[in-house]
């Protein structure tokens, strides 16, 4: 009996040990399985561009796109030699694994470990792995795509979304003077409308940017566009100061999300070889931009007649019209932004395969249509896409209304958008984001600061020709005579005027200074400019005139009237031609930033991002000490010019390293972040330099100079990506 009892036990000991063994090797077929699948993987991955002719191989059903073969041979290793008396027999003497045995299990079959037993740190380093895998491959797939019909067709549809960006720039500038006329606005509130738009477009860069990243750069750049041509039509009707303002601040938040996303989406469907080259032609929309402003602005703005009046309380001058022309790119890059597709990349970023393979298949076949090759087929058939990691959101109990949603939802975009924009100072883009934020703030001080201070010094200059040209006429004594011609630049002082009468008459920068009207008539007078200082009128009549209280200053008005007294405020450009003047400075700097941009595209990839950023930014600021001799209004156009010209490949090369320094998941977002910089640093500068016009030269000279040279050395430490695939 008890022999018995020792040959069962023997027995079941052998029969434990054969089934550890027989687990034992079917884990080693699994592993040895799963590490040919991988190298089989990376060796047809690197080995496409030596041999063309493995492409059916490499795109195959077993190829590197996916391992489903190697997979389901490894899984019928695994079962070979288990059959079901194993089982029970297994199960009669293991019993019940606990938690760790069922993990170390799962792991022993060759499966992965379910993403709930895992911390965030392994899953983001399993996704960068992902997506460092997928840089490789679609990298690949675009240069199978090609470049083409498709390509070109995104590019002037960007490119209008860009001209708009351009056009809202200039907008401002040129409308101010006029809409300063048209409201009445103060000395005191007309900076503000200058620096409102810049406001709006710094928050829209950060918000624009940041939404790209969450929702799509289509969709984003479709609804901010939007936003900018409603507002931007909006404001050429509203009557009041402080609405138009509110309607020109919405109206850059809007245009503001432009620039990151524009960017952002177009380098996602070029090949490595051409977006330097390609990015920089895209830039060039934003000068067509400012040529389309300043020919428009000369065009409509000066000619008065172009306007209509309903009553007293609604008035469309010329102005508003030119506000209308100009929102035109937006809604045309509206209207063609609708029959585009969604970046492939992002969506690959955000795991939606199928949408993204056949936004690529889309791309190949227009391209291959276009080339006279429709019989080529696309051969991907899986493509790479990140391990998705799941938020957590905290959902309040009291969202049963639509609002309370609404309030959710928002809160739960804006705190992803700063989550992502907080990822921008991780390792490792870290370094990049600090070099690139000094090289943004620098180049963007600088070069907004000396475009407002150009402008300025150029309408310095002409005041001081046009105040050396003034006529002075002392001791006058004048009796019944007839003015009724124009009086211009002219000082009268110490005179007397008795029994004279002044009809039909226009006043153009005249002064009266300690001067006698006695009996006189003042009848259908318009007056631009012009001031009674420390005069008395005696018995004078005042009819259908413009001479507000406020141009009497220290005068004594003794018995006289007034009637039907025109008050608020004229525009006139009868005899002004000062607005042509800046309308034409202002085309000539933008026309002089064509052949930086020529220069730079061609040159992008074969000198490099880096010696183009940093040599221009260097010549920029060297260029600013020949200001010193700049004494006349066509030597500070010349300077204008040469400064546009040498500053332009700065900002080219600068766009193009900072979407490749950043990966997918976060670009549009530290684009935006960087663009908003860029917009501070612009009212930074307008205040700075133009409080200096005709104070100095040597302060903006030398400012200037210093933060181009300092930030061009900055950029020359940023890593060069002209060989690197897009992140």
């Amino acid at each position: 009996m008890e022999d018995t009892y020792k040959d069962r036990t023997s027995l079941v000991k052998g029969a434990k040990d054969i089934a550890k063994e027989v687990k034992r090797q079917a884990v080693k077929k699994v592993n040895k399985a799963v590490d040919k699948a991988q190298d089989g993987y990376t060796q047809r991955s690197y080995s496409r561009f030596q041999d063309e002719e493995d492409d059916d191989d490499y795109y195959g059903q077993g190829g590197s796109y996916g391992v489903e073969a190697n997979d389901d041979e490894g899984s019928s290793e695994a079962t070979e030699g288990h059959d079901e008396d194993d089982e029970i027999y297994e199960g009669e003497y293991q019993g019940i694994p606990n938690m760790g045995q069922g993990k170390d299990d799962m792991v022993a079959l060759g499966q992965s470990m379910r993403d709930e037993y895992k911390d965030r740190h392994e899953l983001e380093t399993e996704r960068k792995a992902d997506e460092e895998e997928l840089a490789q491959q679609y990298e690949l797939i675009i240069q199978e795509c090609g470049h083409g019909r498709f390509q070109w067709a995104l590019f002037f549809v960007l490119g209008m979304a860009l001209m708009a960006d351009g056009v809202e720039v200039f907008v401002v500038g040129f409308v101010l003077p006029s809409a300063e006329t048209d409201m009445c606005i103060p000395n005191s509130g007309s900076g503000w409308l200058g620096n409102i738009v810049y406001l709006g477009m710094m928050v829209g860069a950060f918000f624009w940017g940041g939404l790209a990243d969450k929702v799509g750069r289509r969709q984003s750049l479709l609804i901010c566009m939007s936003v900018n041509g409603f507002f931007a039509f909006l404001s050429s009707f509203v009557q009041g100061y402080g609405f138009f303002l509110f309607c020109r601040l919405f109206s850059g938040f809007g245009i503001g999300g432009a620039m990151p996303t524009v960017f952002s989406y177009f380098s996602e469907v070029l090949a490595r070889e051409k977006r330097g080259e390609h990015l920089s032609w895209l830039c060039m929309f934003w000068m067509i931009g400012g040529i389309y402003a300043s020919a428009m602005a000369w065009a409509i703005i000066p000619h008065y007649g172009w306007s209509f009046s309903m009553g007293s309380a609604y008035q469309f001058h010329s102005w508003r019209v030119f506000v209308i022309v100009c929102a035109l790119p937006c809604v045309s890059s509206v209207v063609a932004l609708t029959f585009m597709p969604e970046s492939p990349r992002f969506l690959l970023e955000v795991g939606k395969h199928d949408e993204a393979w056949m936004i690529l298949k889309q791309i190949h076949d227009t391209n291959m249509r276009a080339r006279g090759q429709p019989e080529k087929v696309f051969t991907v058939t899986r493509i790479k896409t990140p391990k998705q990691i799941d938020e957590l959101i905290e959902i309040e109990s009291d969202t049963g209304t639509w609002y309370r949603r609404c309030f959710v939802r928002i809160r739960t975009e804006l705190y992803g958008i700063w989550l992502t924009f907080m990822r921008c100072f991780n390792y490792p883009v870290k370094d990049n984001t600090i070099k690139l934020t000094a090289v943004w703030f620098t180049l963007s001080f600088g070069y907004y600061g000396l475009s407002v201070w150009f402008p300025d010094v150029i309408k310095h200059l002409q005041s001081d020709e046009y105040a050396s040209r003034v006529k002075h006429f002392r001791n006058e004594e004048v009796s019944h005579f007839v003015f009724n011609f124009t009086l211009e630049n002219q000082i009268h002082s110490n005179g007397e005027y008795i029994n004279d009468r002044f009809i039909m008459m226009k006043f153009k920068s005249v002064t009266f200074e300690d001067s006698l009207f006695k009996n006189c008539v003042f009848e259908d007078i318009t007056s631009l400019n012009t001031y009674f200082r420390n005069c008395t009128f005696v018995n004078t009549t005042f009819y259908n005139t413009d001479l507000e209280q406020y141009k009497f200053v220290d005068s004594e008005l003794i018995n006289c009237t007034f009637f039907h007294i025109r008050t608020g405020c004229q525009i006139s450009f009868d005899d002004d031609y000062s607005a042509y003047w800046i309308y034409f400075v202002n085309f000539l700097g933008t026309l002089a930033v064509l052949p930086g941009n020529i220069v730079s595209a061609l040159l992008m990839d074969r000198i490099g991002r880096l010696t183009m950023l940093g040599g221009s930014m260097v010549l920029s600021g060297i260029s600013c000490f020949f200001l010193w001799f700049g004494t006349s209004e066509s030597m500070m156009i010349g300077m204008l010019c040469l400064y546009n010209g040498l500053t332009i490949s700065a900002w080219n090369s600068l766009d193009v390293i900072t979407v490749e320094l950043y990966p997918t998941d976060r670009r549009a977002t530290g684009f935006g972040f960087l663009n908003a910089l860029c917009k501070a640093a612009a009212v930074l500068g307008n205040l700075i330099f133009g409080s200096l016009v005709g104070i100095t030269k040597a302060i903006p000279i030398l400012l200037a100079s210093t933060v181009l040279v300092c930030g061009g050395l900055v950029g020359l430490r940023l890593p060069d990506t002209r060989t690197q695939v897009l992140m």
